[in-house]
């Protein structure tokens, strides 16, 4: 059984201390592929010691994240442009909009967001969105840019059956993590009326930690159960779970 972590920030500082015992516990649970999104240039030399480190298991992505768009964004995109001209990666992300903790530099997001769904677009690539606090801002710019050449995940998904429906309509899986696991995270009660073909599992690790982990780091290997709770509500055995999870990432990713 092969699992995909299809979104995880194994660079975080919260792994200094155990990075690679953290990496070995998921490898030993049976996570044998950890696509990494981007947050900004500071991490990009952190990611590329991963792939170097793991590099059959690591897969990068490029991109600059919504809540660290600031007053040097376009230098930052400069960086995401330059990183995807001399690098594989296997998809611009993360990106999007944070509406949540700031709204002064809104417009800088959109405009971030959609330069980068450009790029995407230009390598062939697929994105995968951050959305806090912005599904309308979110869908505006995807309809402004959907076609056959915008595809992706929505990671974290964490909204209803409608916008889940919309995020699928414009070619994009549904990134299912800890928050599954929530006695308040309500995806759960209408999760299993969409199709699992539209599913991938992420941890989002170091954050979101599944139940019975809430409120502690999150770690790779405690994406087993984040699959036992998505068995349950569609009826599989975990087994065929992660293999059709796998084969969605894998559809996705071109890997």
């Amino acid at each position: 059984m092969i699992i995909t972590d299809t979104h995880t920030h194994l660079y975080s500082e919260a792994f200094e201390e155990d990075r690679d015992e953290m990496i070995q516990r998921a490898l030993e649970a049976g996570v044998g592929r950890f696509f990494v999104p981007a947050i900004d240039s500071s991490y990009t030399e952190g990611m590329l010691k991963l792939e170097k480190d793991y590099p059959e298991h690591v897969f990068l992505m490029a991109g600059l994240h919504p809540t660290h768009v600031k007053e040097d964004y376009k230098d930052e995109l400069k960086h995401v442009e330059e990183m995807l001209s001399r690098h594989k990666f296997y998809a611009v992300g993360e990106i999007g909009m944070d509406l949540y903790w700031d709204k002064s530099y809104m417009e800088s997001q959109q405009d971030a967001f959609r330069h980068q769904i450009r790029l995407a677009k230009n390598h062939k690539l697929p994105i995968v969105i951050h959305c806090r606090e912005a599904f309308d801002e979110v869908f505006d710019i995807l309809e402004e840019e959907k076609g056959e050449d915008l595809f992706g995940i929505f990671h974290c998904f964490t909204g209803n059956r409608e916008q889940a429906d919309r995020a699928i309509s414009y070619n994009m899986k549904l990134g299912i993590g800890g928050v599954v696991t929530f006695k308040n995270g309500r995806i759960d009660r209408f999760l299993d009326q969409v199709d699992i073909h539209n599913i991938v599992l992420e941890t989002d690790a170091p954050y979101l930690a599944p139940v019975p982990y809430r409120g502690k780091r999150n770690e790779s290997s405690y994406i087993i159960n984040v699959l036992q709770k998505l068995s349950d509500i569609y009826g599989l055995v975990p087994e065929e779970i992660a293999e059709v999870t796998t084969r969605n990432a894998g559809d996705v990713f071109g890997t």
